[in-house]
């Protein structure tokens, strides 16, 4: 049928008539927005809010993964990262490293967190272990913060920029860098070995130190780190070392009668990462010691296994064994699996004399669990009832030392560990 005339006119009369009310709804929301204008001027929102903050930091080495935000009260609101454990509800965040960039002479405060870990399938606290922090001008020299609980979870700092640049700390860094230069100091002595027992789940090397003859009398098995959060026990670890290579007659005498083996850095990975607790794997190097270590899953113990295979195969293995870590205790924790009642007894007095002797001849003051106590799967159960080692767990408390009336520092630490020489040689002594 042909079209009529306006027939053929209505495309083009519809077409005007869209524009026509699109360009009426543009100046209507012109009006609008400068009315809306003259009343309230809009906010500029790549404006962030005024704050004497430059940057947080997480590029140094063994710095804790974060992401942070300025609150409109100007508090800087740090979000640490969780690491988990593998098939399980654990998760732990208690590591924190990074450094600050602010305007010199400005204080800030910070807010950390969350602290909600899991431990052992259970919630912890509301409110972190964590009563002080550390902080460095320069990454060196470091002193002490208090910290404050803040909103639930979470803890709050209060910090003065001396320069441009803080670096805060849960407690004194020990890193990888130091562990390697360590290392190369020692070598140099007759009486040290350094050597690879095995590798992390990231491919590093897992290190072991060896200082004295492997033929000596006696034999302690130190490790240490392998929660990555806990640095005290390498501080340890180095004052001892150091004392015993001092080649004077007390060092020439522990040596005569027990050689050291240590393990200083057991989750390396998680160190260089600046992680918490787990391997990155996801497995608690602290755990599932009452049963041979995955490979896959936790290589470090396995590696450590396969050492002292090697010993026993040798009739050598440590008549000693001591774990070092940190909590908000400081205690000697001696569990006791399941094994016969003479090997429970030899063991239970030796822990006992053991920790007289720490009394005597340290600042150690803290005491240890009672002879009830279990934590199973942790290495000092385990070595005791597989390999028949008097092992246990040694926690440095990372708030305050008691016997010293201060707190912790690498110092400390390093005087704990040149203590601890003579504590070994007289627990040899009167067996």
């Amino acid at each position: 049928m042909k079209k009529t005339g306006f027939e053929e006119m209505w495309p083009g009369i519809t077409l005007a008539l869209i524009i026509a009310a699109q360009t009426l709804v543009a100046a209507q929301t012109l009006v609008s927005a400068q009315a809306i204008s003259a009343a309230e001027p809009a906010a500029d929102v790549g404006t962030p809010p005024p704050s004497p903050l430059r940057f947080i930091d997480t590029s140094i080495e063994n710095a804790s993964p974060a992401w942070w935000e300025v609150a409109g009260d100007g508090t800087i609101r740090i979000h640490l990262t969780y690491d988990h454990e593998r098939s399980s509800p654990n998760r732990a965040n208690g590591h924190w490293l990074f450094r600050v960039d602010a305007e010199p002479g400005t204080d800030l405060v910070l807010s950390l967190g969350p602290f909600g870990n899991i431990w052992n399938g259970r919630p912890a606290g509301p409110v972190p272990e964590a009563t002080i922090s550390f902080i460095s001008d320069d990454g060196e020299t470091w002193r002490v913060i208090k910290a404050e609980p803040d909103e639930p979870s979470r803890l709050k700092l209060r910090v003065h920029m001396n320069g441009p640049s803080l670096y805060v700390a849960r407690l004194e860094p020990y890193t990888v860098s130091r562990l390697e230069q360590f290392k190369s100091h020692i070598v140099f002595s007759s009486m040290a070995a350094t050597e690879s027992i095995g590798k992390t789940a990231d491919g590093r090397d897992l290190d072991l130190i060896v200082i004295g003859q492997r033929d000596a009398p006696h034999r302690v098995f130190i490790r240490a780190r392998a929660h990555a959060w806990e640095p005290g026990g390498n501080w340890v670890v180095e004052g001892l070392v150091r004392r015993l290579l001092r080649d004077d007659e007390p060092a020439r005498k522990c040596l005569a009668s027990y050689c050291l083996f240590v393990v200083p850095m057991a989750n390396k990975d998680g160190v260089a990462r600046g992680r918490t607790r787990f391997n990155m794997k996801g497995r608690d190097l602290n755990r599932n010691w009452d049963q041979p270590a995955d490979p896959a899953t936790a290589p470090e113990n396995a590696a450590i296994e396969a050492w002292l295979d090697s010993l026993r195969k040798a009739n050598r293995l440590p008549d000693l064994a001591i774990d070092f870590h940190n909590d908000a205790d400081g205690k000697l924790h001696v569990g006791v699996p399941e094994i016969d009642d003479g090997t429970k007894a030899a063991y239970l007095r030796n822990m006992k004399r053991l920790e007289t002797l720490l009394r005597e001849k340290t600042w150690f003051t803290e005491g240890s669990t009672s002879s009830s106590f279990r934590n199973p799967g942790t290495i000092g159960e385990g070595l005791l009832a597989r390999y028949g080692i008097h092992a246990f767990i040694h926690e440095l408390n990372a708030n305050w030392i008691g016997g010293l009336n201060d707190y912790p520092s690498s110092k400390h630490w390093q005087t704990y560990g040149e203590q601890f020489a003579d504590v070994l040689l007289a627990y040899f002594e009167e067996q």
